[in-house]
């Protein structure tokens, strides 16, 4: 079992991925709704993952992976992108994120990110 902070702008989103992380066995230990609070998170629960929005307000989540991984360079963090950011994902991918899932979820495609970097 895994403790998961979930990063997204979007309150509905956040509840999403808390249903599908929750029933899959893993423990979600926070949320944030911006880069900023999610570093800010980070340093308080030190979570085994981090699940990263890209587009968001105050601090998006590349600029947020980076302040992660200065924090703790063995972060493990999962960006979650809209279509169309290609872009985006690998510059997070180069920022040191791990995996990255495409929105709208599929809950089988978190359950195996998950097992797979909490293993």
């Amino acid at each position: 079992m895994a403790r998961i902070l979930i990063t997204d702008d979007a309150a509905f989103m956040r509840m999403q991925l808390k249903d599908i992380i929750s029933k899959a066995g893993h423990e979600v230990v926070g949320e944030a709704e911006n880069g900023e609070v999610a570093i800010e998170k980070y340093k308080e629960l030190m979570p085994d993952i981090v699940t990263m929005d890209i587009t968001m307000p105050v601090m998006d989540g590349v600029q947020a992976v980076r302040g992660i991984k200065a924090v703790d360079p063995n972060a493990t963090v999962i960006m979650c992108s809209a279509m169309g950011q290609q872009q985006m994902v690998v510059e997070a991918i180069q920022a040191g994120a791990k995996d990255f899932l495409v929105k709208p979820f599929s809950p089988e495609r978190i359950v195996e990110a998950l097992e797979k970097l909490s293993s």
